[in-house]
């Protein structure tokens, strides 16, 4: 089925924040062209891209809201051009300028310089963008003082599948007073400069956005064409394709659209403790000389085991002194960062690993030096931009479905019970964006629910990891099987968050659909690692495989 502005939201169950109802057509061809301009290098650092601010309505579907503007950055075509393929990083809070300027020469080689690339900063995010960043507190001292003595500084303590009484008891009596302050912070964010945008962030206004985008630079009706990661797959599932669309780590957009979001979080995680052993198992396989973890002849139970201990070392020094240095909560959420990137895999190994046994060691001996216990060598990777901004937060949740009546004690029994069923190690890792839902205080005016299974003019060519810590491949299948004959799953037989790992077998085909619209053969198809890929040393992505215990 084809539509008239591409876009399944403008024909499906749209949910607005007070009613739902017909949804009004979109006014197209009424944005002004843009302007393009030398970037600010500080903003932008390739010369070769282009910057431009786009005007938008604040809502679509109230133009007396007034407007915003978005930030866009543009590489053109190097060979002949067959129109324009936005980049979207997701996040959500993610930056569509830094994603072109970091990956602009990796996407215009996959395919072949035909497009112009374009990147945003949708709504909500980055400091030209208007609205821009969500802003709560105008700096980190002051969101230390309002989360000073919470679990939002320190994390969750707990071990093993949180089964600990005593861990239960001290997350359970947090309950209440996180609950004030997050529905406090509500309020703070309301009260801000950036509060009065709050109901205008949201995916289904960036995705008439979008729409516009094309509209304004190749014509109306154009293809739109887009390469999505992670939260931006949401976009490729809200639209009717009539381009070519890539969608890489998809978060199953039927879980967003039904279930609110500390609900839907456990199920993201499915295979985040699998990529944990796939870490150790390579660990193992490298032995001392590629990774510090291990000692001579360790198996990967055994590797795991050391980690264990360490993270047992550190729980029970932080119930002797809640200030240490090291936590458990530090160190999980250390390991569940990294697990994004097997890149990072061997750093964490071989450096922040032994620092992080030294703070502890120094910990439990007694031998922590005055002043020692603020935190900053082995900083926890969610306490630095993200204290300031809650971009992603204002995104995900004007996207989610509305509030209903959970409560922090409902939050943090689904951690407890999460840790048991879905991820010992990263189900307890606190702060976690999709924890915030429902206490925040308003949802975006548009957001869409459904339907997802429109026919579509194109197959979308759907990517995923065997192993996601974050996206699992379920989320994948399920996007494809909801398309039909409209979409294709092409699998990378490895581990991390979207299909980072190279692959020269996942190259050729995504170089092909984009530059020739050609699709594999099968529905559903697989591809290796390339073997001269490392992430321990002499440790490649099948030799790690090949030796996971089942």
């Amino acid at each position: 089925m084809l539509v008239s502005i591409s876009i399944i939201l403008l024909v499906g169950r749209l949910a607005e924040a007070a009613t739902a109802g017909d949804v009004p057509s979109m006014d197209r061809g009424i944005h002004p062209t843009f302007h393009w301009s030398p970037c600010d290098p500080a903003i932008v650092e390739d010369p070769t891209i282009s910057c431009s601010f786009f005007d938008i309505p604040l809502d679509y579907h109230d133009r007396s809201a007034g407007t915003g503007r978005i930030a866009v950055a543009k590489a053109n075509a190097t060979t002949e051009r067959f129109g324009t393929l936005f980049i979207n990083p997701g996040g959500p809070g993610g930056s569509g300028l830094a994603a072109l300027d970091q990956l602009g020469s990796m996407v215009r080689g996959l395919t072949g310089g035909h497009y112009d690339l374009v990147g945003w900063d949708p709504r909500g995010v980055g400091p030209l963008t208007i609205p821009g960043d969500i802003v709560c507190f105008t700096n980190v001292e002051e969101y230390n003082t309002f989360w000073n003595g919470t679990i939002e500084l320190t994390g969750i303590e707990m071990t093993g599948n949180f089964t600990d009484p005593h861990d239960i008891n001290a997350l359970l009596s947090q309950a209440p007073i996180m609950q004030k302050k997050y529905e406090e912070l509500g309020k703070r964010c309301l009260q801000q400069p950036s509060g009065k945008y709050l109901k205008y962030v949201g995916t289904a206004a960036a995705v008439r956005d979008m729409v516009a985008m094309a509209d304004a630079l190749d014509g109306q009706e154009s293809p739109i064409n887009l390469f999505a990661t992670s939260y931006g797959t949401v976009f490729g599932a809200w639209f009717i394709n009539i381009g070519r669309i890539v969608l890489d780590g998809v978060l199953n957009p039927i879980l967003l659209a039904t279930e609110e979001t500390t609900t839907f979080w456990p199920k993201q995680l499915m295979d985040a403790d699998r990529v944990y052993d796939a870490c150790v198992t390579g660990c193992a396989l490298a032995g001392p000389h590629g990774c510090s973890i291990a000692t001579q002849g360790q198996t990967p139970v055994e590797v795991d085991a050391d980690i264990q201990a360490l993270l047992q070392r550190a729980h029970g020094a932080a119930r002797k002194n809640s200030s240490v240095p090291v936590t458990s909560a530090d160190v999980r959420a250390q390991l569940g960062s990294i697990l994004y990137s097997p890149d990072e895999w061997a750093t964490f190994a071989n450096v922040s690993y032994p620092a992080a046994v030294n703070a502890v060691d120094m910990e439990t001996s007694g031998s922590l030096h005055a002043g020692a216990g603020k935190r900053r060598r082995f900083k926890r990777q969610s306490t630095s931009f993200d204290a300031v901004t809650y971009s992603g937060q204002a995104i995900e949740c004007g996207d989610s479905v509305d509030p209903r009546g959970t409560t922090m004690s409902d939050v943090f029994r689904g951690i407890i019970s999460s840790s048991r069923t879905a991820s010992h190690l990263f189900s307890s890792v606190w702060p976690n964006p999709f924890g915030y839902c429902p206490f925040w205080p308003v949802r975006a005016v548009e957001r869409y629910q459904g339907p997802f299974d429109k026919k579509l003019a194109n197959k979308i060519l759907v990517l995923s990891n065997t192993y996601d810590p974050i996206t699992p491949v379920s989320g994948a299948r399920a996007l494809v099987e909801l398309l039909g004959e409209g979409g294709t799953l092409v699998l990378l037989n490895g581990f991390g968050h979207t299909t980072v790992e190279p692959s020269q077998c996942l190259d050729e085909i995504i170089s092909a659909y984009f530059v020739h619209g050609q699709h594999p053969g099968d529905n559903i198809t697989m591809c290796e690692v390339d073997a001269d890929y490392e992430i321990f040393t002499g440790i490649n992505t099948g030799a790690i495989l090949a030796a996971l215990i089942p």
